[in-house]
C-alpha cells in the first residue's frame, strides 16, 4: 500500500493518533531541505499577506459599517423630529378647522334665520 501522505522523496507524513497532527519523517539522504524551507517559506509569506489583506479590508468594511450606523441614527432623529413638528401642526391646525366649521355653521344658521325673518314682514 502507497503512503497517502507522501510530499516528495526524503519527506513523509502519517497520522498520529490525534487527527490534527502530523508526524513528518525526513530521510536525509533523499531529501534536499533547503528546497523544502525554501517552498514552506514562500507558502507562509503568502499566507501572511493575505492575512493582511483580510485585516485590512475588515478593518475598512467595519469602518463603513460604523459610518453607516450614524447616519442611520441621525437620520431617525430628524424623522422623529419632523414626525413631532407635524404631528403638532395637525394638531393645531385640526382644532382651527373644527372652529371655522362651527363659526360657519353659525354664520349660515345667522343668514338663514334673518332671512326668514325678513321674508315674514
Amino acid at each position: 500500500m502507497a503512503n497517502l501522505y507522501r510530499s516528495r522523496e526524503g519527506l513523509s507524513a502519517r497520522p498520529v493518533a490525534n487527527s490534527d497532527e502530523i508526524q513528518l519523517r525526513i530521510d536525509p539522504v533523499h531529501a534536499d531541505l533547503d528546497e523544502e524551507i525554501t517552498g514552506l517559506h514562500k507558502k507562509v509569506t503568502m499566507l501572511k499577506t493575505v492575512a493582511q489583506e483580510i485585516e485590512s479590508e475588515a478593518k475598512f468594511q467595519n469602518d463603513y459599517i460604523s459610518q453607516l450606523q450614524m447616519a442611520l441614527s441621525k437620520t431617525q432623529a430628524g424623522l422623529k423630529n419632523n414626525m413631532k413638528r407635524l404631528n403638532r401642526a395637525m394638531a393645531q391646525k385640526g382644532s382651527n378647522h373644527v372652529l371655522h366649521v362651527i363659526l360657519f355653521g353659525l354664520a349660515c344658521f345667522s343668514v338663514v334665520y334673518l332671512w326668514s325673518k325678513h321674508l315674514r314682514r
